[in-house]
């Protein structure tokens, strides 16, 4: 995981060391040119001791107009989603790797992600999760640190270490994808149903690298949004 503009964990800590102050900061970011067409900064609800905290792409029309994450079509199936597994919105975290809306929901630029690092690395660091649910291709790889794309790795939970905390990430289908394919709902509840378990269960210890003995697969092909 990188830092952005040189900001580190510990300058992190001593600059933000509530999620208030982190918000406060953010909501007057300037980092990146996504500042100048925001009508407002996202920067995340919910329970700020949540043990599950989700992590999307970026905010859409609805949530650039409310400043909430996942208020849109596709934050209602979220809704629906987590109410699935007996818990409540108010009961997990949501965030965005961007907090502000990219023009016309294009996907965000790597500028745009590596500006928003700071803020969404100190965010799990102070919500301290058990498990955060990446929401589609951006987060996922974002937080893995790996070009893996969802299709490969949904519902395949891993180690994932922020600063000193070490906590499961565990990628999903963006719910968004259930909008544009219904057949793709099937599959978020199925990997939706292994979070109650998951909350439960110790982080596992880092998987020993092992020398490839072939040639690695070929690129995945791009997929319009990065939801699959």
């Amino acid at each position: 995981m990188s830092s952005s503009e040189g900001l580190g964990v510990e300058s992190a800590s001593r600059a933000w060391p509530s999620l208030d102050a982190l918000r406060e900061e953010a909501l007057a970011c300037t980092r990146c040119p996504l500042a100048e067409t925001r009508t407002q900064v996202v920067f995340g609800v919910g329970d700020p001791n949540a043990d599950l905290m989700f992590v999307g792409e970026g905010p859409g029309a609805e949530e650039d107009k409310q400043g909430i994450p996942f208020v849109g079509r596709a934050g209602q199936l979220l809704t629906r989603l987590i109410e699935g597994i007996g818990l409540t919105r108010d009961q997990v975290y949501i965030a965005n790797v961007v907090k502000c809306r990219p023009p016309g929901n294009r996907d965000p630029q790597p500028d745009e992600k590596q500006a928003c690092e700071p803020y969404l690395f100190r965010q799990i660091e102070l919500i301290q999760p058990k498990v955060i649910a990446t929401l589609g291709n951006h987060a996922t790889k974002q937080l893995s640190g790996k070009e893996t794309g969802i299709t490969r790795v949904h519902g395949q939970p891993q180690r994932l270490n922020v600063g000193a905390l070490a906590v499961l990430l565990y990628p999903l289908y963006h719910p968004a994808a259930a909008l544009y394919t219904p057949a793709m709902f099937k599959v978020l509840e199925e990997d939706f149903a292994r979070l109650p378990e998951l909350l439960g269960a110790p982080v596992p210890e880092p998987t020993p690298v092992v020398p490839l003995l072939a040639p690695p697969p070929a690129p995945e092909p791009t997929v319009q949004l990065g939801l699959f």
